[in-house]
């Protein structure tokens, strides 16, 4: 029995990850930092988020109609002309997380890792790379991005939409490099 006990304590750390977890996607958070005019920075996020991870794979779907920017009529002019919104609903966010060893962790307890993911934005594909801590908790664990992640719009074929704000909004510019931060909160 003594041994049973001491295989199963071994076997956890590495199938912490192989549960699956579905995202709360209620205490999740994806948001975004653009700047206009050079000095005005503003803050958007996505109200609708899902996930999961299986097979230490994790999924992040952003439903892209969901954004939210504080003004109505900004939020439906980034969903037509900025993220096509009829034709790419979604952004897709995928990674293998067979590296980050979370089993060992106890409740409140965290680990930091480099998480190399793939965006799927409006048509492409991009590799990145993202600096998270991920703390266990009592149901689940909480990813959180230790520095923003970079996405540039030029890498998505978003410098159009962009240029299209700017130019309906009458602004000498808006960035095209944008900082995004997340928390996302995973649930057995």
């Amino acid at each position: 029995m003594k041994k049973l006990c001491m295989l199963l304590f071994m076997i956890l750390p590495a199938t912490a990850w192989a549960a699956d977890w579905s995202l709360d996607g209620a205490n999740s958070d994806i948001n975004v930092v653009s700047v206009k005019k050079g000095t005005v920075a503003e803050v958007h996020h996505f109200t609708r988020l899902s996930g999961s991870v299986s097979d230490r794979k994790a999924t992040v779907k952003v439903a892209l109609a969901s954004v939210e920017s504080g003004i109505g009529i900004r939020n439906e002019r980034m969903k037509s002309m900025l993220f096509d919104v009829a034709s790419f609903a979604t952004a897709t966010i995928s990674a293998d997380i067979s590296h980050v060893d979370t089993g060992s962790l106890k409740t409140g307890e965290a680990v930091t890792a480099i998480v190399p993911f793939t965006l799927d934005l409006h048509g492409f594909k991009k590799e990145l790379k993202a600096n998270v801590t991920i703390v266990s908790l009592q149901d689940g664990l909480l990813v959180t991005s230790r520095s923003p992640v970079i996405v540039k719009a030029a890498d998505f074929g978003l410098t159009d939409g962009i240029e299209a704000l700017r130019a309906i909004a009458k602004l000498p510019s808006i960035s095209q490099s944008v900082p995004v931060s997340f928390q996302l909160n995973f649930k057995h």
